[in-house]
C-alpha cells in the first residue's frame, strides 16, 4: 500500500524519525485553526511522484494562502490520481538536500540502500557517481553496516544526517515489514540535525495482520485507500487503472492478469482495471463477482466485459453458474459480456454461458478479437 506523505510521515514519526510539524486537511473550505507555527508549505496529498514540478507543492505565509492554494489544488490529477487532501507543514529553513530510500529488492531476495548526499526534485537526473547503494541481508545488523559505510561517503553534516536518518529508517524498514521507504529531500542543517522534508513508504499488504498499526491505519482512513480496503475487506485485489477505459475485466491470477492488462494495451486497447477474484474463496457463493461488478458499473466508460479464468479449485461449471447470478442481480452493468475460461470443469461451462447469451472462448486471441468486434461496434 503506497502512503500518502501525511500517513507515511506519522509512521515514521511513531519511528523516532523527524519530520516538519503538521496536519492534514480534508475539506479546503475548513483549515484548521491548530496549524503549527508559519511559514507552511502547502502539499496536495497523491500517491505520485513529481509533484513540486506539477505546482502541487506551494510555499505559503498567511492562512489566506493556505486556503487559497488548497483550494487551487483541490481536484487537481497528476498521473491518474486525483488530490482529495492536502498537508500543511512548517517550512524548513537554512538545510540542504540529500537523499535515502531502502527498498526490497526482489530479484536479490535483500534490501537496497540508496543514498546521495544531494537530493530533491532533481533527484533522477544526478549523475551515477554521486549516488551510493548496497544490496544487503534484511538483517538489521547487515543493514546498519551498510547505512554507516555508506555515509561515510561524505564528510561533515550530510555524513552525520545520513547515518543517522539512514540507522532509524532501516529500523522501521524492518519493524515494519515495509517494501519501500524514501526520504527526499532528507533537510540537512550545518549542524547535521535533519528532517525528513518529504516521504514515500510503501506497505506490505500481506503482512498486514503482524502489523496492527498500520491496519488501523486503513481501517481509519479507508476512504483514502479504497484499492487497500478491498483486500482487507474482500480478499482479493481489485485496481482501476484507466478510469476512461471501456473494458471491465473479471479475471483471476495476479500475474496473468497484469500481462492481460498489459497485452490490451499493446494492442492499443484500454482495460478499466486489474482483478485478481480469487475463485477459490467463492465456495458456491457469487457474492464476490456481486460486488466486482457493482464497482465495474462505476466506470463511466466501459463498454464490454472480458472474463478470463483459469480454474484450478473452482469447478468452472459452477462459476459459470455463479457468473450468471451474479450478472442478474447486477442490472446496471449491462454491457455484452466476452468469456475465456480454461481449467476444470470446462465442459460443464459451456451449456450455461450459452443460455445466458454469452460465447465461451479456450484462446485469448480469439475472445479479444470479440472485445475488439465489440468496442467497434459501439462507435
Amino acid at each position: 500500500m503506497y502512503l500518502l506523505e501525511h500517513d507515511a510521515k506519522e509512521l515514521m514519526a511513531q519511528a523516532g524519525i523527524a519530520v516538519p510539524a503538521g496536519c492534514l486537511i480534508e475539506d479546503p473550505e475548513q483549515i484548521p485553526e491548530g496549524l503549527p507555527p508559519g511559514p507552511w508549505v502547502v502539499k496536495a496529498q497523491v500517491t505520485a511522484g513529481g509533484r513540486g514540478k506539477a505546482g502541487l507543492i506551494r510555499k505559503a505565509s498567511t492562512r489566506e494562502e493556505i486556503s487559497s492554494l488548497s483550494t487551487q489544488m483541490w481536484g487537481a490529477t497528476i498521473k491518474g490520481r486525483t488530490v482529495n487532501a492536502i498537508r500543511v507543514e512548517q517550512q524548513v529553513a537554512d538545510a540542504s538536500e540529500s537523499y535515502i530510500a531502502l527498498m526490497v529488492d526482489g530479484a536479490a531476495g535483500a534490501v537496497r540502500i540508496i543514498m546521495a548526499a544531494e537530493g530533491g526534485v532533481d533527484i533522477e537526473s544526478l549523475p551515477p557517481e554521486k549516488i551510493r547503494t548496497r544490496v544487503v541481508p534484511a538483517e538489521a545488523r547487515a543493514l546498519n553496516a551498510a547505512v554507516v559505510e555508506l555515509a561515510a561517503s561524505w564528510k561533515g553534516a550530510p555524513r552525520a544526517a545520513l547515518r543517522s536518518a539512514g540507522e532509524r529508517l532501516a529500523a522501521m524498514f524492518l519493524a515494519r515489514e515495509v517494501m519501500l521507504a524514501e526520504i527526499n529531500p532528507l533537510f540537512v542543517r550545518s549542524d547535521g540535525s535533519w528532517v525528513a522534508g518529504d516521504a514515500k513508504v510503501v506497505t506490505d499488504e500481506n503482512a498486514l495482520e503482524r502489523q496492527p498499526d498500520i491496519k488501523a491505519l486503513l481501517e481509519r482512513r479507508a476512504h483514502a485507500y479504497p484499492e487497500a480496503d478491498v483486500k482487507r475487506v474482500h480478499g482479493f485485489d481489485y485496481v482501476v487503472v484507466d478510469p476512461d477505459g471501456d473494458i471491465g475485466l473479471l479475471t483471476t491470477g495476479a500475474g496473468l492478469s497484469m500481462m492481460l492488462v498489459d497485452e490490451l494495451r499493446q494492442q492499443g486497447l484500454k482495460p478499466y482495471n486489474f482483478l485478481d477474484i480469487r475463485t477459490g474463496g467463492m465456495r458456491g457463493d457469487p457474492a464476490r463477482l456481486v460486488s466486482v461488478l457493482e464497482w465495474l458499473a462505476e466506470g463511466r466508460s466501459i463498454k464490454v466485459l472480458l472474463i478470463n479464468i483459469f480454474a484450478g479449485i473452482t469447478e468452472l461449471g459452477e462459476f459459470s453458474k455463479l457468473l450468471v447470478t451474479a450478472l442478474e442481480r447486477v442490472p446496471q452493468l449491462r454491457v455484452p459480456v466476452v468469456a475465456r475460461l480454461v481449467g476444470n470443469g470446462l465442459p460443464a461451462a459451456a451449456p450455461v454461458l450459452e443460455v445466458a447469451g454469452i460465447r465461451l472462448h479456450t484462446d485469448l486471441d480469439a475472445a479479444v478479437q470479440e472485445v475488439r468486434a465489440v468496442l467497434e461496434g459501439s462507435k
